[in-house]
């Protein structure tokens, strides 16, 4: 059986290509974690690479999903969730 990656399915609720100040402090989060993880909208970005998630022009209503592998995988979504909610980027879906 192939296991698939936790996933936490996120709703926009600024334009984030308009927050970068906000993204950077959610891009810190996830540089503090050994998971690989992956923001998913147009594309599959890496969330630790600032220019990438921004590159993704994520709309206000926008749904994307935040995908980890790794050790800490669990941990690191709940706390790219919590810092995207605090920093008014984003609703849990």
């Amino acid at each position: 059986p192939t296991k698939y990656p936790p996933t936490r399915g996120i709703k926009a609720v600024e334009f984030v290509g308009y927050k970068p100040a906000q993204c950077i402090a959610v891009v810190k989060v996830a540089k503090g974690f050994s998971s690989d993880l992956t923001l998913v909208a147009e594309d599959r970005v890496n969330l630790k690479n600032l220019m990438q998630v921004l590159s993704q022009g994520i709309q206000a209503g926008t749904t994307f999903k935040v995908e980890a592998s790794g050790a800490d995988e669990a941990e690191a979504l709940e706390a790219l969730a919590s810092a995207m909610s605090a920093e008014k980027l984003s609703e849990e879906l």
